[in-house]
């Protein structure tokens, strides 16, 4: 068996397992992330939501259920969490635009409003009221984007189509980094003589030029330029989690990918190793602690069984809301469903309750009374409690 050593293995690579390892490779710990593939961020919008439930996102969380994961945060925390996002998204030449005091708007591909707090740069031309006008720019080929749905609900805007022969959003954003592609785009943009202020895309505006992309296009037309979020995959999601990977990377952690975890070795209650398979023999990645960020069904954090939910790294115990008749509502599109609120129940260190492990942290959407869809709290939640389980492992291993 192969034994490798860290000082902190996380498990998981999403946006909560990578706000605690880039705390932790920045305090000079060797920290190491291991995930069995791409996280549930790169599925996301790409946009940052604090709370939804009120204006004010420290006010909306303030008015959380006395249970919610939240409450073991300070607003300090919160703050600090949020304000070292902005700061390495700025470094990685990927900046977000809001603010902690207050949310704002995202325009959606339906034609509604999503309420957020942090947008990439990207979406900070949205309009934030339905009097401002623009021009839908689609793509003939491109799937499951509808200018249609957009205009119904918007009085000042119309659209048009550009043909580039690929249909799908990853095969526009790899064209658009093409300089002879843009080109031939921005010619055929200043010929089509659009009237309305604002240009609207679907989120293709390249991988990892986003920035000059866009610039490109507002210095030439002169007006002002925003992306709306697309079904996934999502360019902004993709674009989010590779500058925090990167980062991650750059202040010195280790990334183990696709090396999905099967077991754990542990002394009495004392995790020291989890063990990943590969060809021949199994990896033994051992460490003095270990942070859980799974994340929750999606991510493969927690698993449904007929009556049951388990957690199947560490076999943590699972809060489980009721009998599975009641966890999910009539209505499909409703907010409500009971199974939201499922997940591990941690104590004030986010360590596991009713868990023998002494050095194991949780953090993030594998959380128990997150509710995240119905209180809009996806990557802040992740922000904040990542950093906080960061903090209680350091300080238990220093």
């Amino acid at each position: 068996m192969g034994l490798i050593q860290h000082d902190v293995i996380i498990i998981g690579a999403g946006v909560a397992g990578l706000t605690a390892g880039i705390l932790i490779a920045e305090r000079g710990y060797d920290v190491a992330l291991v995930t069995k593939g791409e996280p549930t961020a790169c599925l996301s919008t790409g946009c940052v939501d604090i709370c939804s439930l009120d204006q004010k996102p420290l006010r909306g969380i303030s008015r959380l259920p006395e249970e919610h994961p939240y409450h073991l945060v300070t607003n300090g925390i919160i703050r600090e969490s949020t304000e070292r996002f902005l700061q390495m998204m700025e470094q990685m030449r990927l900046p977000y635009t809001g603010s902690l005091e207050t949310n704002r708007l995202v325009l959606s591909a339906l034609g509604a409003y999503k309420i957020t707090c942090l947008a990439p740069f990207t979406m900070a031309a949205a309009p934030q009221n339905e009097e401002e006008d623009m021009h839908i720019i689609s793509f003939s080929e491109l799937k499951d984007f509808y200018p249609s749905y957009i205009i119904a609900r918007r009085k000042n805007s119309s659209s048009s189509a550009y043909n580039a022969g690929v249909s799908t959003t990853m095969g526009l954003a790899t064209n658009f980094e093409r300089e002879d592609f843009l080109d031939a785009f921005i010619l055929w943009l200043e010929k089509t003589k659009i009237r309305e202020s604002k240009l609207a895309f679907p989120a293709v505006l390249g991988l990892e030029s986003a920035a000059t992309i866009i610039k490109k296009i507002e210095d030439r037309l002169g007006k002002k330029v925003f992306e709306i979020p697309t079904i996934p995959p999502s360019m902004p999601g993709r674009r989010l989690f590779n500058a925090l990977k990167d980062y991650f990377r750059k202040k010195g952690g280790t990334l183990y990918w696709s090396w999905p975890v099967s077991g754990v070795e542990k002394t009495k209650n004392v995790a020291e190793a989890v063990i990943t398979p590969s060809e021949g023999r199994p990896n033994s990645l051992n460490a003095r602690a270990f942070i859980l960020a799974s994340g929750s069904f999606i991510g493969g954090g927690l698993h449904a069984r007929r009556d049951t939910i388990s957690e199947n790294i560490f076999g943590l115990p699972v809060f489980t809301p009721g009998q599975r008749d009641n966890w999910f509502d009539a209505d499909y599109f409703s907010l409500n469903h009971a199974i939201g609120k499922a997940g591990i129940l941690v104590d004030s260190s986010f360590r596991p309750k009713d868990s023998p492990w002494e050095n194991v942290f949780v953090c993030g959407g594998i959380l128990a009374h997150t509710d995240v869809l119905r209180n809009g709290c996806g990557h802040g939640l992740a922000m904040a409690t990542g950093h906080a389980a960061a903090i209680s492992c350091m300080g238990h291993i220093k």
